[in-house]
């Protein structure tokens, strides 16, 4: 269960690191046009608000428990690429792992039916045995 609760949260924070890469593309593209960027942003869960961002050398990157931190956008970028590389391999393993898992499962699965069906099978013959000797 732990497993398959990592993945599931590899899974969505994979395609957030992907959307956070395309912003600072994004912003990057846009830098030295003179053309700010229109968006719209989530205030509060289910309200936006729009906003225009000019010209920018740098963007905040939320690095998790309450901690927010300045980048420059190369750095921004490459810090992001690196924690898609290494959510992507983490993911990568993770499967394995539960495949690894999958397979031990129905491997225990397989062996407890054949010394369950050899039980039954000496029960048998002691019965033959026993049926014969009085």
């Amino acid at each position: 269960m732990k497993l398959l609760a990592q993945q599931r949260d590899l899974q969505a924070k994979i395609p957030d690191i992907v959307k956070c890469l395309d912003v600072v593309a994004t912003l990057q593209a846009k830098k030295g046009t003179g053309e700010g960027l229109i968006t719209d942003f989530e205030v509060s869960e289910g309200i936006y608000s729009r906003a225009r961002i000019g010209d920018t050398d740098s963007v905040c990157l939320w690095l998790g428990a309450n901690v927010m931190l300045e980048y420059s956008c190369e750095e921004a970028a490459t810090l992001l690429q690196k924690n898609l590389d290494n959510a992507k391999a983490s993911l990568e393993v993770l499967v394995a792992d539960l495949q690894f898992l999958r397979d031990q499962v129905t491997i225990t699965q397989v062996t407890i039916a054949r010394i369950y069906n050899w039980d039954v099978h000496q029960r048998r013959i002691r019965q033959v045995a026993a049926a014969k000797d009085t």
